[in-house]
């Protein structure tokens, strides 16, 4: 898989030309959704090779990253002269530039595209690593492909135009890579002021956040090992937000991987001896920013089968990333369905819910 180019700037006028000039195309596109339209298209729409370019618009929020979504883009592009050397630029958050990476990476067999990602969330996770796809069937991006942006343009000054909500979903996946990489980190993630951010501090974790997922990208392209770690809260997670579909109150991403997080630091715990201090400073954090799912035993064999559903899977076996330690990473570790129920225990127990 081909390395993506990341760029942190402030200019964007400066820096997205230069990237455009450094793709030949006959066409170019942008896909953006209802709330990037109204305060993130007027940003860049007055730039030379945009100018004139009407943008692709989607719904707003995970409901739409749907195959009926997906098919729309496609007919778009195909209706307006698309050709297999046309260029997509996805502006907007991680749903965007989900599905717009995997519109481009299967229209004409593939053309490229520049993710400008505009929330926290797709700065620190979905922009970056060439993960694309969308939900189907009722599960998490269950149909993707592995294909990286020929460029990820990171303009921290987007941040400032984000509710906390956005900001605390995106925080959810920074956390965990401070668990994945050192105490150091994550002290300075759990010492944070989130309800009250300095931007300019959080400009440089966003960068370290970046990073992170970069080293860990590079060494497991396609998720044959340690990229695995990368799903630390996700098993869990994916099948919290998956049920909150199913359920018509879906939540933002990040603040299901928060609580999923809760659960498997727990079962870390209990199977890799995870110290409880770090887990006590990790869950109480995210009490305080993150509410709580609310759920009762009932749906408890609910969420196990949508586990089971989980890409780590193996020949049916539920399979977790855990740790031993802040930065020691244990993946393809597995659970039984009682202790996945115990699992649910402590978040229920714990979060108060």
């Amino acid at each position: 898989m081909s390395k993506q180019e990341i760029i942190f700037f402030q200019n964007t006028e400066e820096n997205l030309t230069k990237a455009i000039q450094q793709i030949p195309f006959d066409k170019l596109f942008i896909l953006t959704d209802e709330n990037t339209q109204r305060f993130c298209v007027p940003l860049i729409q007055e730039i030379n090779g945009i100018k004139g370019t009407e943008p692709i618009l989607i719904g707003a929020g995970d409901i739409h990253k749907t195959l009926e979504t997906l098919a729309f883009v496609w007919k778009t592009l195909g209706d307006q002269g698309a050709s297999r050397h046309s260029l997509l630029i996805n502006l907007g958050g991680g749903m965007v530039t989900d599905l717009g990476g995997f519109a481009a990476s299967t229209f004409k067999r593939g053309i490229p595209y520049i993710n400008i990602p505009t929330t926290l969330l797709s700065m620190v996770d979905a922009s970056v690593g060439g993960k694309t796809g969308i939900n189907f069937n009722g599960l998490k991006n269950e149909v993707g492909v592995f294909a990286p942006a020929r460029y990820v343009l990171i303009d921290t000054e987007f941040l400032k135009s984000l509710d906390r909500e956005n900001l605390c979903s995106g925080y959810a996946e920074m956390l965990k890579h401070g668990l994945l990489s050192s105490e150091k980190h994550w002290a300075e993630l759990i010492n944070f002021n989130i309800e009250h951010p300095d931007y300019h501090r959080l400009q440089d974790l966003v960068a370290q956040s970046v990073r992170i997922k970069e080293q860990v990208v590079e060494q497991d392209p396609f998720e044959k090992g340690i990229r695995k770690a990368l799903n630390l809260g996700h098993t869990v997670g994916h099948a919290f937000e998956s049920l909150a579909l199913e359920q018509e109150r879906p939540y933002l991403h990040g603040y299901a991987v928060a609580w999923g997080l809760v659960c498997e630091l727990y079962f870390s715990c209990i199977k890799t001896n995870f110290p409880k201090d770090k887990l006590r400073q990790t869950v109480q954090f995210i009490k305080e920013h993150y509410g709580f799912f609310t759920f009762d035993c009932k749906q408890y064999d609910r969420l196990y089968e949508l586990m089971t559903h989980d890409k780590k899977n193996d020949a049916g076996i539920i399979n977790f990333t855990l740790l031993e330690e802040i930065g020691q990473i244990r993946i393809n570790q597995s659970a039984t369905k009682e202790e996945i129920f115990e699992m649910l225990d402590f978040y229920r127990e714990t979060m108060g819910c």
